[in-house]
């Protein structure tokens, strides 16, 4: 079995081996390019755009609802045959009449919610040609002017509470976008980082390769000599072949990496990715309350639950306001005249109003209207609750990021400074082992020691950079320029 498992893998690699080589462009890029390009290609970047647009069309939405709405309705035509049920006065009996009327009809309207009451108002203006065809009679209706007025009383007011909640919403999914980006620019930091981490793993895998070939050559001699026993020359050996198979895993593991941030970053399979390791990090340091104030003020997180509070007061009042007296106040004034000549017909309108005063107040619901205003009230101190927790959780987190970002520069530094110790190390325990002043072992372990902590050193700049962007994201702010996130809003609904 494992000789047909080791055959076919040997066919797949000689059939990949085999295939023409694709023409490709290599493309040799910074952490900052990387960051960028996800920004401005990478799909989450895509999606985070098009859920601030759904957004921004709500928003829009509910602003409209506090503008004058200007409307054309009709019916052209409207033509009606039938037999109609009518009651004759004189003879004291119903009778049955014959209709055929065309009628043609137009109406013009301007309403206009009122915010801080919960009720509307409205202009409007119709105009009704109608055709009797049973005595070829004809006349036009009109209504010049009309107003009416729809007040609700002691009833829940539903756009004063949207009027508080969705300014806030909207202000959330500004601040969500850009904190949508900043997750997005930590995301590219993770690929960039684990593309480095495989291309110095190939570098180590290439030169491991090389020192591991001269090296046994250099025990084959010896060992023919008599100077060094089987079992170190039996150990070179299997670091030699120990190279070579992490040759092969390191090669995989780089055009894993490569293809998850080719396909990131928008790529297609035609441009190859080498990457340029930054050298240095910003001399920064981040003070504590500076983060908590600017993330108070700009952190998505901390509107959303503002806004969960105030919508858990909207429920109470809605509750509150639905167990009681409810009373609706509908009030119209308006002119009416019809003639068979259209002119005529604007010439002496009637006057005609109307008011009327509905209210509905429960008498005997069995708790119903008290239960849910209890419901809501227990709601709403939970949220607050909850919020208040939230609020604390949020904060010692913060504090805990900010102590982890300000020790990440030391920590960077330090693995730098090990990293040039360790691979000089290294070369001092080769050039004595060349010489035969230590054994196989010590040699093994400098390597060893190379090799992580030049690992170490990938690693700790990769932390750097992952918590900065994580205080960004926090905050909204770019330390390192001194300057807010912002975008261009407008242009992200284009």
């Amino acid at each position: 079995m494992k000789s047909i498992k080791a055959l076919s893998l040997a066919v797949l690699f000689s059939a990949f081996i085999a295939l023409p080589a694709m023409p490709q462009e290599v493309m040799r890029l910074t952490l900052d390019e990387v960051v960028k390009l996800a920004s401005e290609q990478s799909p989450q970047a895509y999606m985070a755009k098009h859920r601030f647009r759904s957004s921004y069309w709500q928003y829009r939405t509910f602003v409209a609802d506090y503008r004058p709405i200007l409307s054309l309705t009709g019916n052209m035509p409207d033509y009606s045959t039938a037999y109609n049920r009518v009651w004759n006065s004189t003879a004291q009996q119903w009778e049955y009449a014959s209709t055929n009327v065309l009628q043609t009809t137009g109406n013009l309207s301007l309403a206009q919610n009122i915010g801080l009451t919960g009720g509307s108002i409205s202009l409007f203006s119709d105009l009704t040609y109608e055709k009797n065809f049973e005595d070829d009679g004809e006349k036009y209706i009109t209504s010049p002017l009309n107003i009416r007025l729809i007040q609700p009383i002691f009833r829940y007011n539903e756009l004063r509470w949207q009027k508080k909640i969705e300014p806030l919403k909207y202000e959330q999914a500004r601040k969500t976008y850009l904190s949508d980006v900043e997750n997005v620019h930590a995301m590219a930091v993770q690929y960039f980082f684990n593309l480095a981490l495989a291309q110095i793993n190939r570098e180590i895998a290439e030169t491991n390769m090389q020192n591991a070939d001269t090296l046994y050559r250099i025990a084959v001699g010896r060992y023919n000599l008599g100077t060094i026993a089987e079992d170190e020359l039996l150990q070179m050996e299997l670091s030699y072949l120990n190279a070579g198979t992490e040759i092969n895993s390191s090669e995989m593991n780089l055009r894993d990496r490569e293809l998850k941030l080719r396909s990131f970053l928008g790529f297609n399979q035609s441009v190859r990715l080498e990457l340029i390791i930054p050298s240095e990090i910003p001399d920064l340091e981040v003070d504590v309350n500076e983060v908590l104030k600017l993330a108070e003020a700009n952190n998505p997180k901390l509107i959303e639950l503002e806004r969960q509070l105030v919508e858990a007061q909207s429920s109470v009042a809605q509750a509150k306001a639905e167990k009681g007296l409810n009373v609706n106040l509908t009030a119209s004034y308006g002119l009416r005249d019809q003639d068979p000549m259209l002119d005529m017909a604007y010439n002496q309108p009637n006057q005609q109003q109307t008011i009327r005063l509905g209210f509905s107040l429960p008498i005997l619901d069995w708790g119903q209207g008290r239960g849910r205003y209890k419901m809501a009230k227990s709601s709403e101190e939970l949220t607050r609750v909850s919020v208040e927790q939230e609020r604390i959780d949020f904060e010692q987190s913060l504090l805990l990021d900010v102590q982890q970002f300000n020790m990440q520069d030391d920590q960077v530094r330090i693995a730098a400074k090990s990293d040039t110790v360790a691979a000089k190390m290294f070369e001092v325990t080769k050039q004595r082992f060349l010489i035969g002043k230590i054994d196989v072992l010590d040699l093994n372990n400098a390597d060893t020691k190379k090799d992580q902590n030049k690992r170490s050193y990938i690693q700790a700049l990769n932390n750097y950079w992952t918590y900065y962007y994580n205080m960004r994201a926090l905050t909204l702010f770019d330390f390192i320029t001194r300057k807010p996130l912002e975008t261009d809003y407008e242009k992200l609904v284009e």
